[in-house]
């Protein structure tokens, strides 16, 4: 009999927690939907920490400067936990197809907010003109988002990003300084020239000098074989399903060949001891150069979903080139190599690198509590923020580490650095 009570009890106490959240979700549905801009919100299924993951989509000018104008429809994603418990509000730099782990808001266990970028997969405009994809623009499309939700969140809030959205969390807060109290980007480059030099500096100088020239001696190798190797890199590429239209196919596999070094020290797949030697068989050259290389980033398939980010980049954001110095007498096709051949067609982007650079010295005179997480050979670290000392930002490198260093990639000293300055900051209790 206190067997059948106990499990009525809990089966009756379960009723009443799941009661709660159903209606605690449905509250929140109701306070979304009653924000001016909200087109629609749906919760969609979690196997999170969070009680409720939604799809939501708001109304934003297309230029902010005219908000009378054209609008677009903007694609974020909440995870919501507690109203009164942080916000991180990642802004992401391309398209967000579903939610994603986020680090940082696992580690403060708080609410989660995810924004796709203006002109990425469901967030573009009709008929887009390329002058309305600025940094400014996007900066208010997040003010904007987080003035709203401000509404509902009443704890501090965090914004963060990785790579080109760690770029993006920068700009939105030199634009709007105040809508967060702090920020946390990641690998973050700040490019200060349409194909930053300081590329080629780092590339000449990251990891041992045997492990450089041991990479330049392994493109040379693979250059001089390149016929052989071009048929393999074409049957590799047809059952990929990978097409390539920015270039004839030797030309885009002596890009591929170019963009080795940069790729090998960005995601470090292999170490300088799997380099292949000049003695090593033809399939061992082509599947280092297909592990370090990414055949699909001169893909049609791969260039069409980030195809904005490249006029991005050589309107204001910038990019990097290649140094073809120690391969020039083997290239065949590539003379003059650049990214720019990556530029969508229908576009004409004109660089101006004077806004990067006031970013840049605003970050080192005023941007204060900015958390900076960097990898030390990754080839992005060539462009990093440079800190002054003139504000209290911090910048944490792994040494060694890739572009996919993340706190807690950190050793058990590098993360208590990382999060008491994130306690100091927030006033908030981080459980170790």
């Amino acid at each position: 009999m206190k067997q059948f009570r106990f499990k009525i009890i809990s089966q009756l106490l379960l009723i009443v927690l799941l009661s709660s959240t159903l209606i605690a979700q449905s509250q929140l549905e109701q306070k979304l939907n009653s924000l001016e801009g909200i087109v629609k919100v749906t919760q969609i299924e979690s196997d999170s920490i969070y009680s409720g993951v939604y799809v939501v989509f708001i109304e934003q000018p297309v230029d902010h400067n005219n908000p009378e104008g054209d609008h677009f429809i903007q694609k974020f994603y909440i995870g919501h936990i507690d109203e009164d418990l942080p916000v991180v509000i990642e802004l992401d730099g391309y398209s967000l197809p579903k939610p994603r782990y986020n680090e940082l808001a696992d580690i403060l266990n708080c609410n989660k907010i995810q924004v796709e970028h203006r002109y990425f997969g469901e967030s573009v405009p009709d008929n887009a003109e390329w002058k309305y994809l600025t940094v400014e623009q996007s900066a208010n499309d997040h003010h904007h988002i987080i003035s709203l939700l401000k509404n509902i969140y009443k704890g501090k809030w965090i914004s963060s990003g990785i790579s080109k959205g760690g770029q993006t969390t920068i700009f939105h807060r030199y634009f709007f300084n105040d809508d967060v109290d702090v920020s946390v980007p990641y690998v973050t480059p700040m490019n200060i020239a349409e194909e930053d030099p300081r590329i080629y500096h780092f590339l000449d100088n990251v990891g041992t000098k045997e492990c450089r020239d041991k990479m330049i001696q392994f493109q040379r190798e693979v250059l001089k074989r390149e016929d052989e190797l071009l048929e393999m890199f074409l049957d590799d590429s047809e059952k990929s399903g990978y097409t390539y239209s920015i270039g004839s196919d030797r030309l885009i596999f002596e890009f591929a060949v170019l963009e080795y070094t940069f790729a090998f020290w960005q995601w470090q797949n292999n170490n300088c001891d799997e380099i292949p030697d000049m003695s090593a068989s033809s399939d061992e050259l082509f599947n280092h150069l297909k592990r370090n290389s990414s055949f699909s980033y001169f893909s049609d398939q791969g260039i069409a979903p980030i195809a904005p980010f490249f006029y991005q980049a050589y309107s204001e954001i910038g990019y990097y080139g290649y140094d073809i110095s120690p391969l020039k007498e083997l290239l065949r096709e590539v003379k003059d190599p650049s990214s720019k051949i990556f530029i969508p067609h229908n576009s004409n982007p004109q660089f101006d690198c004077s806004l990067m650079q006031d970013i840049n010295s605003w970050v080192q005179k005023h941007g204060n509590n900015m958390l900076f997480i960097y990898g030390g050979n990754d080839t992005w670290s060539a462009t990093a923020v440079e800190l002054t000392g003139e504000t209290n930002s911090i910048k944490m490198v792994k040494e060694g580490g890739s572009h996919r260093t993340r706190i807690n990639s950190f050793s058990d000293e590098g993360k208590e650095i990382i999060f008491s300055t994130l306690e100091d900051w927030l006033d908030y209790k981080i459980e170790r």
